[in-house]
């Protein structure tokens, strides 16, 4: 994938009018007012998604939407494509979103394969109707994390967080904590509409057509006449063992909206089609009403938008493409198969379907508290609070007696310190039970009354809870994760911490379970820390290293942590062993054409496919990759033992009294883990030979034309003169034959062939490195007769050396303020070279220097720089300084010598200090520093601020 970001919308006219308050700019499309005439009237369906989701917004809606491809953009859509009620994780080696995407809760990007960036927004592959450039592509209501050395690439719109921000993010960026205040709703919204469109009454739908699974293929068959057509499916999408399988539709009208319920709490689709014969993609919904877990594999496009219900659910999404809207109220995994692949792409395509009407759904908003350090404002996970909504008519929470207010729920805060419900309107208050760890319980512990109206629903209400830190000794415990064998420190293994917390021996981590501190993800120093209180702890390996077995018990500890008792450090040392790789036989029995008989003898090259292209090359710049070589024995047969993958046998020798086969390459034999222990084998026949030919060598000799010494690494093509017309024809209809491609000369400077009677040439198509090819590249013809066969026939062919190009360097100079060392922008300098061979600069007179390049100003870094430089000394004068500063007594720095006896590359310093000293350091042609220069610097000039 290839994608960026996207700006906000309206949901409805209430989230309009707070559109228009909040972020101005960028417009809003229309929701149930678009039908009165407002901006999105004509691309509203009659019953649409909530919030006017689904359709294009203008933007400059394309009337064709075109299939997934990287040609110029085709049109603009202000419409969310992505909405996630949770958080986004982008994991493995998923590539980009296309369209804007929402998040409620946190982004999170750590790519493991195939890449370091992420689009968002803009893609590479997808429909290419973009959002419109300077939207808000990425919106979020928590954080945004990408790791080290990775990006997220939202060029030309804008990321929108309310939270933090760590790590590179192209684009434009803004910290707003409102950013998905407009959003918020609409998550409420979605659960209720899919549930609605699932059932009635607390009954499925009635479906209008049925569902069959072969195993093989999952058919959907309409009743062929209902412009809503309704799909229940109650098992996965997938073979009976769980493996990829196609999808067909046949049954529906043109222009039918299609509903396919998919009920369950884990259901898994995988799929190994992408086209839809006869159902245009805007026109399906996808629809998960009750699944806690939805898992999205296989090999195909997966068409048409999808809607997901539950709050809590997650999304795993490894298919390579999804062509339609992604709407879930709960979070989404981004990733690609743990074992290998990458590339996957959410496209942006809308959904215009006619759903049912499901327009009584009752005005409901997000009641929320905020738990918060006191001191630091940090949001505290593992407070536990009780949502109470006011029912007895008297003022302030009463949680006893005889006519209590009424308990809603309980919940704890995750890590983003919140605690959230969707409610009816009412007036609530929450009220904490329980502390996070460290911290001590308010003195007034019930935070309220917050009241929730139809007019603030859509934004929801919220409090801020503070607590105060628990004085408590705190230790660390640790793991460190190495090679069993080895014992070099492993990183990606991935450890939840538990700490000791039910009273029963051991780690529990379901039903009456321990409690979960953090997870953790070894860095390439293998370790992991956490900071904690006394008490025991221990750590879980969840996940193993790439290349690695879990160990057979994953739980090491219990760690137990002490610090008020002289125990203020625990750690254990976690070990894991390489996977067994899978391998299997790949062989070739080698026979008789005629009598079938097995042969010995016959030699053979074995090739993997490693290039990419078909068939087989085993020259050139990126030739397959040679495993070994084998004779074959009196059984005929050559065999290895190999990793999965395609393999050729390619045979260089036939056994004796036998001819080579006219294509000498067999294959290719494709291993699978599946039939591994089975193997793979292909026969090679061999006709008897009758007369021997007669044979000799043709060579030719690659020299230094100078010296006469011999040159490897020249490359010849072989040609023999079969046209009749004098020298070498390589091109047309009459061209001559060529014999061979690729040859390389030896560290002798040598490539022979042997070959038949008759005239050759040898056409050198590569010349050794630091060499010229010859004005004339061919050498011949070279006569090879059956007297002179036994000899064979020698040319040689020299060379001349490639002439070495002229040398450039450069001179970076960097401007800080003498006392401070702050970088010093709009300094102006000139660069002059030495050219009158008089001592010193002259910049007037009859014969003054040279001026090489005019004035360069110092960036807001302080930098300007001056590159591809001759050699010679140079001067560096400063002509203007930054404001506030005045001209130093000296403006003038020099000589300054670039030279290729000396140094590539002069980065000089000016820090305008009191002491003139300068940073000496040498560059490597961009700018970055390495090792220091060999000459000194010249003293500098410096700026002092104006009095």
């Amino acid at each position: 994938m290839t994608g960026r970001k996207s700006g906000p919308l309206a949901l409805g006219l209430a989230i309009g009018a707070v559109l228009a308050m909040a972020a101005p700019a960028y417009p809003a499309y229309g929701g149930p007012a678009a039908a009165e005439g407002k901006p999105g009237a004509a691309a509203r369906a009659a019953a649409p998604l909530p919030g006017g989701l689904g359709p294009c917004v203008p933007g400059d809606c394309p009337p064709v939407w075109p299939e997934p491809n990287n040609m110029p953009p085709t049109g603009t859509d202000n419409a969310i494509n992505v909405y996630a009620g949770g958080d986004f994780l982008v994991r493995e080696g998923a590539a980009e979103a296309e369209g804007r995407v929402v998040v409620l809760g946190d982004f999170d990007m750590n790519r493991t394969r195939g890449g370091s960036v992420y689009n968002i927004g803009i893609v590479g592959v997808g429909s290419q109707v973009q959002p419109p450039l300077g939207s808000d592509f990425l919106t979020t209501g928590g954080d945004v994390s990408v790791t080290t050395g990775q990006r997220l690439l939202a060029d030309g719109g804008v990321v929108r967080y309310a939270g933090t921000l760590t790590g590179t993010v192209t684009g434009t960026t803004t910290q707003d904590d409102d950013a998905a205040d407009p959003y918020t709703a609409l998550r409420a919204q979605l659960t209720s509409a899919s549930k609605c469109y699932a059932r009635v009454d607390g009954s499925p739908r009635t479906p209008t057509g049925t569902v069959t699974n072969l195993s093989y293929e999952t058919q959907f068959v309409g009743d062929g006449t209902s412009m809503l057509q309704v799909f229940n499916v109650t098992g996965d999408l997938a073979s009976t063992t769980g493996g990829a399988q196609s999808l067909s539709f046949s049954g529906i009208p043109a222009g039918a909206t299609v509903l396919v319920n998919v009920f369950g709490a884990d259901p898994v689709v995988n799929i190994n089609s992408g086209v839809l014969a006869g159902l245009a993609k805007e026109k399906l919904l996808w629809n998960f009403p009750d699944a806690e877990e939805v898992s999205l594999f296989g090999s195909g496009q997966f068409q048409g938008s999808t809607l997901i219900a539950e709050p809590d659910s997650m999304a795993t999404v490894q298919l390579p493409g999804v062509n339609g809207r992604f709407f879930t109220a709960g979070s989404i995994t981004h990733s690609s198969s743990a074992t290998g692949g990458g590339g996957q792409e959410f496209h942006s395509y809308p959904f215009t379907g006619d759903l049912p009407e499901c327009n009584s759904v009752p005005v409901t908003g997000s009641v929320s508290v905020l738990k918060v350090d006191s001191e630091s404002g940090a949001a505290l996970a593992g407070a536990g609070f009780e949502l109470w909504k006011e029912s007895n008519g008297t003022e302030g929470l009463q949680t006893g007696g005889a006519t209590p207010d009424t308990k809603v729920e309980d919940c704890t805060t995750g890590a983003d310190g919140k605690c959230a419900s969707t409610v009816g309107t009412g007036t609530y208050y929450w009220r904490e039970t329980s502390a996070p760890a460290g911290h001590d319980l308010p003195e007034n512990p019930v935070f309220g009354p917050l009241v929730l109206t139809p007019e603030n629903a859509s934004q929801g209400v919220t409090v801020r809870a503070e607590n105060e830190p628990t004085e408590e000794p705190t230790g660390t415990v640790s793991v460190l994760k190495v090679d069993s064998e080895t014992g070099a420190v492993l990183p990606g293994a991935v450890f939840e911490l538990w700490k000791e917390s039910n009273g029963q021996a051991g780690l529990q981590t379901t039903g009456t379970a321990d409690t979960k501190v953090e997870e953790c993800t070894t860095p390439a120093d293998g370790s992991c820390e956490a900071t904690g209180t006394a008490g025991s702890y221990y750590w879980r390996e969840t996940s193993a290293p790439d290349g690695y077995e879990l160990p057979a018990d994953p739980v090491f500890g219990p760690l137990v942590l002490d610090p008020a008792n002289g125990r203020p450090t625990a750690t254990v040392t976690a070990r894991n062993r390489k996977t067994a790789p899978v391998t299997g036989a790949v062989s070739v029995l080698k026979v008789d054409s005629e009598s079938g008989d097995a042969l010995a003898g016959a030699v053979f090259e074995l090739w993997k496919e490693t290039n990419g292209v078909a068939g087989l090359q085993t020259t050139g710049a990126a030739p397959d990759t040679k495993v070994e070589d084998c004779t074959t024995p009196a059984n005929g047969i050559c065999a290895s033992t190999v990793e999965p993958g395609g393999y050729y046998w390619r045979e260089t020798a036939a056994p004796a009294g036998h001819e080579l086969p006219e294509n000498p390459v067999f294959g290719p034999l494709v291993l699978t883990a599946e039939n591994a222990s089975q193997g793979v084998r292909v026969r090679a026949e061999n006709e008897p030979t009758v007369v021997p030919p007669v044979t000799g060598t043709v060579r030719v000799i690659k020299t230094d034309s100078e010296t006469g010494d011999p040159l490897p690494g020249a490359t010849f093509s072989l040609w023999r003169e079969t046209n009749g017309t004098p020298g070498l024809q390589t091109a047309g209809p009459g061209a001559d034959t060529l014999v061979s491609a690729g040859c390389v000369t030896s560290a002798t400077g040598q490539c022979g062939a042997t070959v038949a009677p008759g005239s050759y040439y040898w056409q050198e198509t590569a010349v050794p490195a630091g060499y010229d090819l010859p004005a004339n590249p061919v050498s011949g013809p070279l006569v090879l007769t059956e007297e002179n066969a036994s000899q064979g026939v020698t040319v040689t062919a020299a060379n001349r050396k490639t002439p070495e190009p002229p040398y450039t360097g450069g001179i970076k100079v960097e401007k800080k303020d003498g006392k401070s060392g702050r970088a010093l922008r709009g300094a102006v300098f000139e660069l002059w070279k030495e050219t009158n061979g008089i001592r010193g600069l002259q910049q007037r007179g009859i014969n003054p220097d040279v001026k090489a390049r005019p004035g360069c100003a110092t960036d807001r870094e302080g930098v300007c720089a001056f590159d591809d430089l001759t050699e010679g000394s140079y001067y560096l004068v400063e002509t203007a300084v930054p404001e506030g500063y005045v001209m130093p007594r000296n403006p003038v720095t020099g000589p300054i010598v670039i030279s290729r006896t000396n140094e590539d590359y002069y980065v000089t310093s000016y820090l305008n200090n009191q002491r003139g000293e300068g940073g000496k350091g040498k560059g490597d042609g961009n700018g970055s520093p390495s090792k220091p220069t060999k000459p000194k610097l010249p003293a500098q000039p410096q700026d002092r601020p104006r009095a």
